[in-house]
């Protein structure tokens, strides 16, 4: 109902009632009071009764018409989705997220607002999900080696060394019963899984060139906070320093560590080939995102918005495996092209050394993550 409507009404049910002579007075539109009667002694408590019930109802009525143009004041207001992420806006992560924004406000007409915060603005690895599970922000689109310490250790599968071979094996997975199934899982920690978003394969940076495993001796090197992660490089003989990616740039540049594990496009963005003399290009790994949201706001919306917000969700992860492996290869050629870092490609025998000395870190991590899921995920990379 209009503003006018219910303002129109609310005057239109507007009672007085005059007590000085214990006349009876109905003002309606500013209209003169006109006496109805004398309220006699006999009947006086049965009236005043009746008057009052009358202006109670009234008033009642009044109220919620009042209650009632405000809720659709409310109603006209966006909803807001507060969506917090750690990298750069020019990072695969960062991209996704502009474009969903773009994406969401478009599909739902502007019902629905998307704020980005990037750069850790809001919150560090650490204490993003926390946040969105307390419902500070609504959306996230955390690495999957963080939703290990969240009780979900299934999703570190994905950080097994080599496990997946290359860009169709990792997709084949996403989308197949696996990359589902782990996603459903989240709903347990208040956590709906929406999708996941590309980003590249891992490398490692630092001071020394890393060629072999021995090369890694005794370096401290930064990891993300994962239990496989971390298994892979005291493996390596390496130090794991699990870091917020906001500090990683100060912790190189000051000598906190010797090292860190990425990919490229952060490692171009993020400017980490700036305070690191060498970079493997061992791909080892990959790095990619899930997009979560906060369970109880996901399934509260409205489903023509939930609807929208799906819609944008598929069309952006489109758009960010198109972009993904693009900026991988851009964010590689500026890097070497700035004569700042040594880019170092393994050898088929350097690659094999690497591959073979790593095969105890499955055995290591059964127990945690699932021997049965590991071989599901084997055989799913060779089925065609």
């Amino acid at each position: 109902m209009k503003s006018r409507q219910l303002y129109a009404l609310s005057r239109f049910l507007a009672l007085y009632v005059v007590t000085a002579d214990g006349a009876l007075a109905i003002a309606q539109h500013g209209a003169v009071c006109q006496t109805v009667g004398k309220i006699n002694k006999v009947r006086g408590e049965t009236i005043v009764a009746t008057v009052k019930g009358i202006v109670s109802a009234a008033s009642a009525i009044g109220f919620m018409l009042v209650a009632a143009a405000g809720n659709s004041a409310l109603a006209a207001d966006p909803i807001l989705i507060k969506f917090s992420h750690v990298v750069t806006p020019d990072a695969p992560k960062g991209r996704g997220a502009e474009k969903f924004k773009e994406l969401a406000e478009k599909y739902t007409d502007g019902r629905v607002k998307v704020e980005l915060y990037p750069n850790s603005q809001l919150y560090k690895d650490k204490e993003e999900i926390e946040a969105l599970q307390l419902g500070a922000v609504q959306m996230l689109a955390p690495s999957l080696a963080k939703f290990g310490p969240l009780g979900a250790k299934e999703f570190e599968v994905y950080d097994l060394p080599f496990l997946l071979p290359d860009i169709d094996a990792v997709h084949k997975v996403f989308d197949g019963p696996i990359g589902k199934k782990l996603l459903g899982s989240l709903s347990s920690k208040g956590i709906v899984g929406l999708t996941y978003w590309d980003n590249g394969f891992r490398i490692f940076t630092a001071n020394k060139p890393l060629r072999m495993p021995a090369d890694f001796f005794g370096q401290k090197m930064r990891i993300q906070s994962s239990k496989v992660l971390e298994a892979q490089m005291r493996t390596l003989g390496g130090v794991p320093q699990v870091m917020a990616f906001s500090e990683v740039y100060q912790a190189l540049q000051t000598g906190v560590v010797d090292g860190s594990e990425g990919d490229r496009t952060n490692a171009y963005t993020a400017k980490l080939f700036e305070v690191q003399k060498h970079i493997t290009l061992s791909d080892h790994g990959y790095l990619g995102y899930a997009v979560i949201a906060n369970k109880p706001f996901w399934d509260g919306l409205p489903q023509d918005v939930r609807g929208a917000l799906e819609k944008a969700l598929t069309e952006s992860t489109a758009y960010v495996r198109q972009i993904a492996h693009d900026l991988d290869v851009e964010a590689e050629a500026a890097m070497k092209k700035s004569g700042k870092t040594e880019l170092i490609e393994l050898t088929a025998a350097q690659k094999a050394a690497w591959i073979d000395v790593l095969v105890p870190v499955y055995d290591q991590v059964s127990a945690r993550v699932g021997k049965a899921l590991i071989e599901e995920v084997r055989a799913a990379v060779k089925n065609p």
